[in-house]
């Protein structure tokens, strides 16, 4: 039997598909999905959860007339196979190959390059205004997951679609997940909503009775719009989405094309913009994804034994220092098992708060802790944390709070790319008075700039990257930097650059380990050297490099200052090919260290 996904080279191609094939359909495009990310890694449950959503929405809408707006997008695989990317899937997340995520450079389909939760609705709802004014009467759609739901800015973006008059449709894939389990009172109500299909039999069965009504029973058949809505009040109340103004349509079975479709159609005939709520299994048709789909929501390329990483070190040392400190609380924004926080929301639960992807509460959560005298660890990934930077300012800093904040992945991200590399946390971090930024080469190194960290009545950070800990031995006798080696040039850097410094033989390399406030001392330790190389794996604008710079300056510096660090955004690519690309890498300080 032929396959059908390879003949499929735009979204219309669908229509040509027998109803009855689309379940083989659906099949294929799971087993793409699955070899796919087996071979490159990726985002494996989510898109297994909403292939038949995927299939409904693209028979339903024409894209890209119709806009289809992803929430984060990571969902967003089945959409690149069915819109002209079949032949090129194979590199998914390969150097050249396509993104893990939506990308507007990628295709016409994408109206969005994105990869951070909870801003699909206000894209839409922007979109479809503007479409509006033009007299443009095509739909517009957000796709987003119920993790999305702890995300403030959705809420604003509702608030203000339920008085809109623009052709917006919201759909809601409900899997119960976001990364890790979804937690709080909105994933309590989405359940109790799903747990009341009596209303849609009942309605139903009203207006079946109606229409057997001899002589007036169409006449009273037209006007069951308002009785069902009074049969709903009196059967479940209303939901959260008809109170903000909304159409509400569901729960759907996210896997049955039919209903799924009739869904969408009835969506579109709606006078208001209106919310499709869809039930889905995140992980679908893969066994192991099903029953551990928080496992499986990113799935690493098959290698060989993992080591330690910077995550597991981290998570060891916090859970080792709470046992002896009772103040000592975590806090993670939908991100337990991916910052390492899992085996301290075991061994702690009464002090472990995961408080849904909100990063900008969780910041402030953890603000209004310190004010009572704990001392709140916040874990977050370095590209999420640019989302609280207003509360780091506002209701940290600016308080004068001890608050640590463990930022994962800093520096390239290689793969998930240039929505997800965390370049930009030192340069954000150095616009908050007071704040101390510590990066960590090695493992010892973690747990001891942790405990320091803890100790101190400051806000303070601790970066480092999501690879394994290299082997150092610095010497300990300064807190703030160390120095290696001997030269007339010297190798200033930090973090993951170290390892790279210390393989070019025959210069100086300074290592910074407390990042930010640079110890002027740092800055006296290389005056004599004719050349100082500053190397950044970060953006140039704000950094540490150019900090460094101004005080050599100031201190009468009289040799050469040379800055190699990052300007603009950066692709997806693997971390070798990064840092030969912004000539961050050994062989990019070996030429910059010849002196003649």
């Amino acid at each position: 039997m032929h396959k059908i996904l390879p003949n499929i080279a735009s979204p219309a191609d669908l229509r040509d598909i027998a109803h009855d094939d689309l379940p083989r359909l659906a099949q294929e495009i799971r087993q793409c999905i699955i070899s796919t990310v087996e071979q490159n890694g990726g985002h494996m449950a989510s898109n297994l959860g909403v292939v038949e959503l995927t299939l409904a929405l693209h028979l339903a809408f024409d894209s890209p007339r119709d806009a289809l707006i992803w929430d984060v997008s990571h969902q967003s695989y089945t959409h690149k196979l069915l819109t002209g990317r079949y032949a090129q899937f194979g590199t998914l997340r390969q150097s050249g190959g396509l993104s893990g995520f939506t990308n507007r450079d990628e295709s016409g389909h994408d109206y969005f390059t994105v990869g951070h939760s909870s801003s699909s609705v206000s894209q839409a709802l922007g979109l479809a205004e503007a479409r509006r004014l033009q007299g443009c009467e095509d739909y517009t759609v957000a796709v987003l997951g119920d993790g999305a739901l702890t995300g403030g800015p959705v809420y604003e973006a509702l608030n203000n679609a339920g008085r809109s008059h623009a052709k917006l449709i919201v759909v809601l894939n409900d899997n119960e997940m976001s990364i890790s389990r979804n937690v709080g009172g909105l994933s309590r109500y989405l359940a109790k909503v799903r747990a009341q299909p009596r209303y849609r039999r009942s309605k139903q069965r009203v207006e079946r009775a109606l229409r057997r009504i001899p002589g007036v029973g169409d006449c009273l058949a037209k006007q069951v719009s308002k009785l069902k809505d009074l049969v709903k009040r009196v059967l479940t109340g209303t939901t959260i989405f008809e109170q903000l103004g909304l159409a509400y349509i569901g729960p759907v079975d996210g896997h049955d094309m039919a209903r799924l479709s009739a869904a969408l159609e009835s969506a579109k005939l709606s006078p208001r913009p209106a919310l499709v709520h869809v039930h889905s299994t995140k992980g679908k048709g893969f066994t192991f994804a099903e029953q551990a789909p928080d496992e499986y929501h990113g799935v690493a390329p098959v290698c060989g034994v993992k080591a330690e990483s910077f995550t597991d070190i981290f998570g060891n040392a916090l859970c080792e220092l709470a046992a002896g400190n009772p103040a000592i609380c975590a806090v993670t924004a939908a991100m337990a098992l991916g910052t390492g926080l899992s085996g301290f929301a075991a061994k702690h639960p009464a002090r472990f708060f995961d408080v849904g992807i909100a990063e900008a509460h969780a910041v402030t959560f953890a603000a209004g802790l310190a004010r009572q005298g704990m001392r709140p660890v916040v874990a977050l990934y370095s590209t999420f944390m640019q989302r609280a930077f207003d509360q780091l300012h506002h209701d940290v800093a600016l308080q004068g709070l001890p608050m640590v904040v463990a930022v994962d992945r800093a520096g390239f991200v290689g793969a998930d790319g240039i929505t997800h590399h965390g370049l930009y946390d030192v340069a954000m971090c150095a616009a908050l008075p007071g704040a101390q930024v510590y990066a960590p080469v090695a493992a010892d190194e973690l747990r001891g700039m942790l405990q320091h960290a803890l100790r101190d009545d400051k806000l303070s950070f601790v970066r480092y990257a999501r690879d394994c800990a290299v082997q150092l031995a610095p010497d300990q006798s300064c807190e703030t930097f160390d120095e290696f080696g001997s030269g007339d040039c010297a190798i200033v850097t930090y973090g993951r650059l170290v390892h790279e410094a210390l393989q070019v033989p025959g210069v100086r390399v300074l290592r910074l380990r407390r990042v930010l406030p640079i110890d002027p001392a740092a800055v006296q330790a290389v005056l004599n050297c004719r050349r100082v190389c500053f190397f950044e794996e970060g953006i140039r604008a704000g950094g540490a490099g150019e900090r460094f710079g101004a005080m050599l300056a100031q201190a009468g510096y009289a040799g050469e200052f040379t800055l190699n660090a990052v300007e603009g955004f950066a692709r997806h690519a693997s971390l070798a090919e990064l840092l030969a690309e912004h000539q961050l890498d050994r062989a990019a300080m070996r030429e910059a260290s010849q002196l003649f």
